[in-house]
């Protein structure tokens, strides 16, 4: 199969990447416990990964193409594997927050060239729209694992205990072998290597052109708002499954996955299915059904019974029924992002992608410190209902967003 090695490459890459961002909902519960952290101060650790994802995106995304994808790729996989290993080192809730901002700085890199590479090894829209949520789909793969990876470390007996710092030395080794593989993954870039802009200046330039246009300014807002939903949740539901739902800190975390595991899936069974229905059809269909979900399972939630909690199977039965949204809202992300990607030429995909990355950036840090601290005043049953309002916005930018394609697509009968 054509160009499968540094198909490979994506998805391991992307993978490393979901275990490291997305442990900050485990990292946020074990702050709390090693170093006696509130919950609206650790709701701080978000900022801190996506603040960095969201400067370095807006520093380097018009001059991605220059670095170029896979050397960018490389910088990334390299300095997050050093960053792994001196972890388990570090104490302190300081060198939690650096660490986070190392992994959003890399995950910028990462992520722009992830997204730029794909619509240089699909042909299509149909072709890149259904990688992208195969690649997506392999994030929440990561996810899934790390929760698991993260628990394995985590001593219920000595909630004090750092002794799952070690977990790093295990992610910088996956880190390690994601880059040997893509460093013997051949790239051709020579499409937009030989059509970039002369100067950095307009570079720049490019990327504000691109903001302006009504079609782009309304998908800033979707994803936005989707990234705010999603963060809102996937942060703050270890912590919910502990304070709330009182299961032990290791079982919060391993229940977690169950958002995780069903994003995956729907992110993979809309891989198939839009492509053959109208997106959306799709996706309004699942925010409605997502708000519905919000509104049987948060009240589950206060027929907890108190009685000690040992595993998976004495767990009360919210656990399982909220992290189940998760396949209703991840068709959302890949799906708006393939469309804004596939109506532009290869050669704008990396500012594009520039901006996809720094307003999902803003809408996670957003939704995770909003969240915390309705959690820390409010309690958490009325943190998650708080996920009603953006689902509403969403739900109308969708509608924008596709009317504005429509008028797109007439004005440009010939784009593909």
């Amino acid at each position: 199969m054509k160009n499968w090695k540094i198909k490979a490459s994506l998805f391991l890459n992307y993978f490393v990447f979901a275990i490291l961002l997305n442990s900050v909902g485990t990292v946020i519960l074990q702050v709390q416990n090693n170093y006696g952290i509130s919950q609206g101060s650790a709701s701080v650790l978000e900022a801190f990964k996506d603040f960095s994802i969201a400067i370095v995106s807006f520093l380097l995304s018009s001059y991605i193409t220059r670095i170029g994808y896979k050397n960018a790729m490389l910088i990334a996989l390299g300095f997050i594997t050093v960053v792994c290993c001196i972890m388990p080192f570090t104490t302190g809730f300081g060198a939690t927050k650096l660490l986070f901002a190392a992994v959003g700085a890399s995950f910028a890199l990462i992520k722009m060239s992830v997204y730029s590479t794909i619509g240089l090894v699909t042909k299509n829209e149909k072709e890149h729209i259904s990688l992208m949520n195969f690649i997506e789909s392999f994030f929440m793969v990561g996810i899934l694992t790390g929760y698991f990876i993260f628990s394995s470390f985590v001593d219920n007996n000595n909630p004090h205990s750092t002794e799952w710092l070690k977990v790093y030395y295990l992610l910088g080794a996956i880190s390690l072998l994601a880059f040997i593989l893509l460093l013997a993954a051949p790239l051709d870039e020579s499409s937009i290597k030989n059509q970039q802009p002369t100067s950095l200046a307009g570079d720049f330039l490019q990327m504000f052109k691109l903001m302006v246009s009504p079609i782009v300014l309304v998908f800033v807002f979707c994803a936005f708002f989707y990234v705010l939903i999603e963060q809102s949740i996937m942060s703050w539901l270890p912590t919910f499954n502990n304070k709330v739902l009182l299961l032990p800190a290791a079982l919060s975390i391993q229940m977690a996955s169950i958002l995780a595991g069903s994003t995956a899936l729907g992110r993979f069974l809309a891989g198939i299915l839009l492509k053959k229905m109208n997106w959306f059809l799709v996706l309004a269909s699942c925010l409605v059904l997502a708000a519905a979900l919000v509104l049987i399972a948060i009240p589950l939630a206060q027929k907890v019974s108190g009685e000690p909690i040992t595993g998976w199977g004495n767990a009360p039965v919210a656990a399982f029924i909220f992290p189940l949204i998760g396949l209703l809202i991840a068709p959302i992300y890949p799906a708006v992002n393939s469309i804004i990607l596939s109506t532009l030429p290869v050669q704008k995909h990396g500012a594009m992608s520039g901006l996809i990355i720094i307003f999902s950036a803003l809408g996670g840090t957003t939704g995770s410190i909003i969240t915390g601290h309705i959690f820390e005043s409010y309690g958490g049953q009325k943190a998650f209902y708080f996920s009603l309002i953006p689902m509403a916005i969403l739900i109308t930018c969708l509608f924008i967003f596709k009317r504005l394609q429509n008028k797109f697509k007439a004005a440009n009968p010939g784009h593909q």
